[in-house]
């Protein structure tokens, strides 16, 4: 005979208080055919049918959720000498649960909702867990806030985009709350996985240490962690490799936002979406779009969906106009392909937390179930909203590319041009540079950049910080003005190039300015490393590499930074080797002497060169083309490792 299992699920975890009373009344209830969650009619809910059990009540966990809590179960039924299913002599992995101990398991889930909703309608600032004493700066009573939601959606990213990874399975999954990231995170290699997966190929996978980590290689894979997302343009400014073996949570929290940003951002370009030319308004140029920060752009393309929906209402934040999660059920409809039967019954729920669960229960449908809970979309998280969206815009945009697409390519970033945002970024200037020649036309950005170089040269009672309507591009030109006054001031070569230029965004001209920028201050940091009291030039730094070369006993050696020997890297190789002997593993080293071979040369010289803590920002292939201008860099961010210890060398 079919019994029919009502779960009535009792508060007896969480004491409310309801005006100062406790309550402990029924909290849900919910009535379920026994033959719905026991498919297998052996008097228990099998471990394999725990999944489809807990969606048969409400619960949408997922799979690596449900694995964990199995884990519990195990370990729970080992520690306690009794099974999963309660027996005293049971095994834990025999049978399964029984009906008692699920409705158990499902009073404990609900008991963690409701106190994550009450925590939410007492405060803005729930989940924010406050920490003495993290950073070694910090005076007495100094306290940082960690937000538990980036915790726990920051660990599920890691579980759901890494989970095969074979160099990871003894770290991964990381448990669902996200209590052990910081702990998995202690030897590097999670956080080397992490950046190669939001931007390919940053690290060469050669030089990870991966087996048998030692203090001293688990540090060596921080390094390479660290100075590869700065590399990338992550601000790592007050962060070393202690402060993450330490596992200083604000700290990691705020990498790990940074290298997970720029992977979700990566993909709003022209080369990864030509569709993007949809979200052109009425006289509106390219140039125009790509001036706008990711942000400003996936806020057009919400709307530009909702419109398509025919739908008036329209998104100005991912805070508060997301919160009831109606422009959200709209959008998911607007991209969803038609066979993946995405609905607007989140639209029908009245409680804003059970309809953020329907909703994302058909973002689920999309594969884009990712960064946000149901509480977190009803509390306006910023971060893990935006990323909710990024994330819906690179699996399914929805903008259609047209013929004329074509012809905007020349207009997607170039190598040179993302080194030079990346150094800049990196630097922690203010505001973003998210395109060199929109976002530098107010001078503001590189006057941080003169005062970084050389500390006290900019008159800042000469700027103008703020702009005003009516005289905007009198301020914005008389900044630049003074822009290239500085430039010459320090040496710069700038013929040809007026204030004007830099304001009007001249491609040609203003990378003529940045390149001197960057070469000013990779020669201004070996300035003063050098402790001479003489300004360091690019002769030095060649005589210097042939000296080291020389001392170590290798035959390699370089005339200039266009040398044709360049081309292999391993002259590279050779003095990363001769600073700190026995870093490179010769039988990595290809010599075959192929376009690929050399290549490959160079990303292990470029990714062993970070391992040991030098700041390099050129790629693999400024090295195998030979672009004297960063090869140049290079060096000199190996001379400076060379003057100083890994890390404590500051940025190149």
């Amino acid at each position: 005979m079919q019994r029919v299992l009502t779960l009535r699920i009792i508060q007896r975890h969480t004491i409310l208080l309801t005006h100062g009373v406790p309550t402990s009344k029924a909290l849900w209830e919910f009535s379920i055919n026994e033959t719905q969650l026991d498919t297998s009619g052996n008097g228990y809910i099998d471990l394999k049918e725990l999944k489809d059990a807990l969606d048969s009540v409400g619960y949408k966990i997922p799979q690596w959720k449900v694995r964990c809590m199995i884990e519990e179960y195990y370990d729970s039924g080992a520690k306690s000498g009794r099974g999963v299913n309660g027996s005293m002599n049971g095994d834990a992995k025999k049978n399964g649960i029984s009906l008692a101990e699920f409705e158990e398991l499902c009073a404990n889930l609900k008991a963690q909702q409701v106190s994550s909703t009450f925590k939410q309608a007492v405060s803005k600032k729930e989940n924010l867990e406050h920490l003495g004493g993290m950073s070694e700066a910090s005076s007495d009573g100094t306290t940082h806030s960690v937000r538990l939601e980036e915790q726990m959606a920051f660990s599920g990213w890691i579980n759901s985009n890494l989970e095969h990874d074979p160099d990871l399975k003894h770290l991964l999954p990381i448990d669902p709350e996200g209590k052990r990231l910081y702990e998995k995170l202690k030897d590097g290699l999670i956080l080397c996985k992490v950046i190669n997966h939001s931007c390919p190929d940053t690290i060469d996978e050669r030089a990870i240490n991966k087996k048998n980590l030692t203090l001293y290689t688990k540090h060596e894979n921080l390094t390479l962690a660290l100075v590869s997302s700065q590399a990338i343009g992550c601000n790592i400014v007050n962060i070393d490799a202690h402060d993450l073996a330490k596992g200083k949570p604000h700290l990691v929290l705020g990498l790990l936002w940074q290298i997970i940003r720029i992977g979700l951002f990566n993909q709003i370009t022209l080369e990864h979406c030509p569709g993007l030319t949809e979200l052109l308004n009425d006289q509106e140029r390219i140039e125009d779009l790509l001036a706008l920060s990711p942000e400003a752009i996936l806020l057009r393309w919400v709307n530009h969906q909702l419109q398509a929906a025919g739908v008036t209402r329209r998104c100005t934040n991912f805070q508060q106009d997301v919160a009831d999660s109606e422009v959200y059920s709209y959008l998911l409809k607007q991209i969803a392909p038609d066979d993946a039967g995405v609905t607007l019954d989140a639209l029908r729920e009245t409680d804003l937390l059970r309809r953020a669960e329907v909703m994302l229960q058909q973002a689920a449908k999309l594969r884009c179930r990712a960064f946000v809970t149901p509480a977190d979309v009803v509390g306006g998280v910023y971060k893990l909203n935006l990323a909710f969206v990024a994330n819906l815009f690179n699996q399914h945009p929805g903008l259609q590319r047209n013929d004329n697409n074509e012809a905007y390519h020349p207009l997607d970033e170039t190598r040179e041009e993302k080194t030079y945002r990346n150094w800049m970024n990196s630097m922690g200037v203010a505001p973003h540079v998210n395109w060199l020649y929109s976002d530098l036309t107010d001078g503001l950005v590189i006057f941080q950049l003169y005062d970084i170089i050389k500390p006290g040269i900019v008159n800042w009672k000469k700027v103008h910080r703020q702009f005003s309507k009516l005289t905007r591009f009198m301020e914005r030109l008389e900044n630049c003005n003074y822009v290239v006054e500085l430039g010459k001031a320090l040496g710069f070569s700038l013929v040809g190039i007026a204030g004007a230029d830099i304001n009007e965004g001249n491609a040609t001209l203003t990378l003529a300015l940045i390149w001197q920028l960057m070469r000013a201050y990779t020669l201004s940091v070996l300035t003063r490393l050098a402790n001479t009291g003489n300004p360091i030039i690019e002769k030095e730094i060649v005589q210097w590499v042939n000296n080291k070369l020389q001392a170590a006993g290798k035959t390699s050696s370089i005339k200039t930074f266009q040398d044709e020997a360049l081309a292999d890297a391993k002259i590279v190789l050779d003095l990363i080797d001769a600073i700190k002997p026995g870093t490179i593993n010769y039988d990595l080293v290809l010599h075959g002497g192929t376009v690929e071979d050399n290549l490959a040369n160079a990303k292990y010289a470029i990714s062993m060169a970070r391992r040991c803590g030098a700041r390099v920002y050129a790629l693999p292939e400024d090295i195998t083309e030979r672009k004297p201008k960063m090869i140049m860099t290079v060096f000199a961010c190996l001379m400076a490792l060379d003057y100083i210890p890994a890390m404590d060398a500051p940025a190149m």
